[in-house]
């Protein structure tokens, strides 16, 4: 692994890693005034055509050599993902806890067995030295490529100092983590709804920090150009900041990827900023990492939950959604001065 006590601004496979893929799709269609009315219906149109789709990768985390969680992800700031997870996941409280990193992508039969267990694959020499119930639970390398070859696969390698080290053990992850979901694999309650009393944001913060409407119809015509990958595929969420009048944009097919590769930005430039606006609905784990992080204010494009603004309205965060058609409805931590 090499020796990278600071990490870089860019993303080691920003130029390297493929973001959307070309596929041929068919679609149907009916003139739009004509299904509902039988009298009038046009014949089907059957169009071929050519799209980009989002990819979604496999991106494993291992820990100090400890397979810790997958996450599928879009494979494009990977570090910032990395620092964002981490520190979601209360392994790391600063930046400079993580001491090295390396990322590899996995593409052949030598990649795939360098990260696999050996007890994972099945040696054809000695075979037949092994009983049944083994042999059944074992896979050749031949048949491990096989199952792999149609998944973007990444492997996230971190080294994180001695005293983040027992967190790891007492928070390892069961499952791989889906797209949509940002707490698959947390086995208990406390760790799933944890106490997050000690990150309460203040309230003259939150006041100071409440974007007006202008201030959010400016942002978000700024995310809708530069959105790029969205744009192609239709497919990627995008968490957004202003800092010092620029905008930083992080796009992930799941939204709380995106969030955590904002987070993971603001920790390594330890930056404050007074709002993320994303551009999903807002769910719970995306509060709870938006409290965690102190962000003061978490804007959506869609709807929060019940259990977002509950969540949002105990630890002080400021809510707001459904910002579109020139309009914005906030749920908590409104200050009307």
């Amino acid at each position: 692994m090499a020796n990278k006590p600071h990490l870089a601004a860019e993303d080691s496979f920003k130029k390297d890693a493929p973001l959307s893929r070309l596929h041929v799709a068919y679609k149907h269609s009916y003139a739009s005034d004509t299904f509902l009315d039988a009298a009038k219906k046009a014949p089907l149109d059957i169009d071929t055509k050519s799209g980009m789709l989002a990819v979604e990768a496999a991106v494993a985390i291992v820990i100090n050599g400890i397979h810790y969680a997958v996450l599928m992800a879009s494979p494009y700031q990977l570090e910032y993902l990395a620092i964002g997870f981490l520190y979601s996941e209360g392994l790391i409280q600063h930046s400079h806890e993580l001491l090295d990193w390396d990322i590899t992508q996995l593409t052949d039969d030598e990649s795939y067995q360098d990260f696999t267990p050996d007890s994972f694959i099945q040696n054809s020499s000695n075979k037949d030295s092994l009983n049944s119930n083994v042999t059944d639970e074992l896979i050749s390398l031949d048949q491990l490529s096989e199952q792999l070859q149609d998944y973007d696969i990444y492997v996230v390698e971190l080294v994180l100092n001695q005293r983040c080290h027992q967190r790891i053990q007492a928070q390892k992850r069961q499952l791989a983590g889906r797209t949509g979901c940002g707490m698959c694999g947390i086995t208990g309650l406390t760790q799933a709804l944890p106490d997050l009393s000690e990150y309460q944001i203040n309230k003259l913060l939150l006041s100071r920090a409440m974007p007006s409407l202008d201030d959010l119809l400016s942002i978000q015509a700024q995310i809708n150009a530069a959105q790029h990958t969205h744009q192609l595929t239709g497919a990627v969420h995008a968490a957004a900041t202003l800092y010092e009048q620029q905008l930083y944009l992080f796009e992930d097919v799941g939204r709380h990827n995106a969030l955590d590769k904002l987070i993971g930005w603001q920790l390594h430039h330890k930056v404050e900023v007074d709002y993320v606006l994303m551009t999903s609905r807002l769910s719970i784990e995306l509060v709870q990492k938006s409290i965690r992080s102190r962000i003061p204010w978490l804007i959506g494009m869609s709807a929060p939950t019940s259990t977002a603004v509950r969540v949002a309205e105990r630890y002080g965060l400021g809510l707001a959604g459904f910002l579109r058609d020139n309009r914005v409805t906030y749920y908590a931590g409104y200050a009307d001065s």
